[in-house]
């Protein structure tokens, strides 16, 4: 997806889109070493609190029992987004299909995509509100019920499906980066979304297939601002993904596609990649398909085989259940990889659309007096993604750590602690690798 970026860098780089690589002050196994050290002691200070009781699920402090002027709040978000929707799609349609001077790549892929989760994850599920599918069906057809009854075993089958879709379109479909695909892809998934919602019913559609209502609402379940019943709730870090029941395979599916994607973008910019393209005499198309099916099955793989050894050793539940229980401990360190990944894609493509807002259409405007403003395309540079990125990948699995800990807590009792310890080898295992991925574009060495 940020091919189109990318070119407009005369320096040769890779997608984190650095001209110069940054020096590391101590090799890059001492970094690793100490990320995995800090994610072992996370876990060995945790054991060592043997009365340490499970967080309730759901406890969260009231903020607010009735938030001020929500209602008009929530309607003019509701008309922006819905604005910006329709302005993109008239932008891919009939504005200029050179996408440095279209609105759309940037706003779709740097804006709603990435800044998106960013948002979900770090403040709340902004998207449940804004959701302009949501918005332009409720206001022609209402809340009427579906045509039909959703079936219990399709869980969010539709969604995992279509978020695989939706990351092959990303990380390897040219039409991307041109306006006018983009805006064919969006309208035609949103024909498919309101199809859902006239057959199974709008609030059915959005909780199973309705794909980034569902992504962003995992995400936005590691937030700390929760609103509920017009309630304004706060609540700690990661604590709204403790779970009162185990979830689903579709859920376990989803969610190891949500991090073997991002995964997989960061592995496409490293040298062992290029190495790999060209030691096969494959398709680069064809190649990227196959890989990008074939890692989300290894991360499930190991992580059922780490369920498996955290069943054993906490008394022997079953494999489906222990999975069920530990799968949204993983989502913390989805958060933290997307962060850290596209950081400088944000920057970057999000000054883009600076120029673009005065003259979104390429027609000659200057609504905001900023059609001619400078891209600095070294406003993050490589020693900032580093640092920033070593950061986010060892508080993602420290979460990641401390939420199985209490889900260890619910499910096993006193022999939480030895439950975990499989999972500990998991979480410094993806550490190592996450920082490994990271490193490629953006440390010499």
């Amino acid at each position: 997806m940020k091919r189109w970026l990318l070119a407009a860098i005369p320096l040769p780089v890779l997608a984190h889109g650095f001209g110069q690589r940054f020096d590391l002050p101590l090799p890059l196994w001492m970094f690793m070493a100490g990320a995995g050290a800090t994610v072992a002691v996370t876990f060995l200070l945790l054991a060592r609190q043997r009365n340490m009781q499970p967080r309730p699920v759901g406890q969260a402090f009231i903020l607010l029992r009735k938030v001020p002027l929500a209602g008009a709040l929530a309607t003019s978000l509701r008309l922006a987004v819905l604005a910006l929707y329709l302005l993109v799609l008239c932008a891919g349609f009939v504005g200029t299909q050179n996408p440095f001077k279209n609105i759309a790549p940037a706003m779709v892929w740097a804006i709603w995509w990435v800044g998106m989760a960013f948002v979900s994850a770090l403040l709340g599920d902004l998207w449940a509100l804004v959701n302009p599918l949501d918005t332009l069906y409720r206001w022609v057809l209402g809340d009427r019920p579906g045509k039909l009854a959703w079936p219990q075993w399709a869980g969010v089958w539709p969604a995992a499906l279509l978020f695989l879709a939706f990351v092959n379109m990303e990380l390897n479909w040219e039409g991307s980066e041109q306006p006018a695909s983009l805006a064919a892809a969006m309208l035609a998934y949103s024909c498919l979304s309101w199809l859902g919602m006239f057959v199974f019913g709008r609030r059915t559609w959005l909780a199973h297939g309705e794909v980034f209502a569902v992504v962003f609402g995992l995400l936005a379940r590691f937030a700390p601002n929760q609103v509920q019943d017009g309630r304004w709730q706060l609540r700690p870090f990661g604590a709204g993904l403790l779970l009162g029941a185990p979830l689903g395979w579709s859920h376990i599916v989803l969610v190891m596609l949500m991090l073997a994607s991002v995964s997989f973008d960061g592995l496409l910019e490293t040298q062992l990649w290029l190495d790999l393209q060209a030691a096969l005499p494959w398709p680069p198309v064809l190649l990227r398909a196959a890989a990008l099916g074939l890692l989300p099955a290894l991360f499930l793989l190991a992580y059922l085989a780490v369920c498996r050894a955290i069943a054993w050793c906490g008394g022997g539940a079953s494999l489906a259940t222990t999975a069920g229980w530990y799968v949204l401990t993983l989502v913390p360190i989805a958060i933290a990889y997307h962060f850290a990944h596209y950081l400088s894609f944000l920057a970057m493509a999000g000054q883009y659309l600076i120029p673009l807002a005065s003259d979104p259409l390429n027609l000659g405007w200057d609504l905001f007096g900023t059609r001619f403003y400078f891209i600095r395309l070294g406003i993050v540079d490589a020693r900032m993604v580093w640092y920033v990125s070593l950061f986010a990948i060892v508080a993602g699995h420290v979460a990641a750590v401390w939420l199985g800990h209490q889900t260890a807590l619910r499910q096993f009792g006193t022999r939480a602690s030895r439950s975990q310890l499989p999972m500990l080898a998991l979480m410094v295992s993806y550490t190592l690798l996450s920082l490994w991925i990271i490193a490629q574009p953006v440390v010499n060495g």
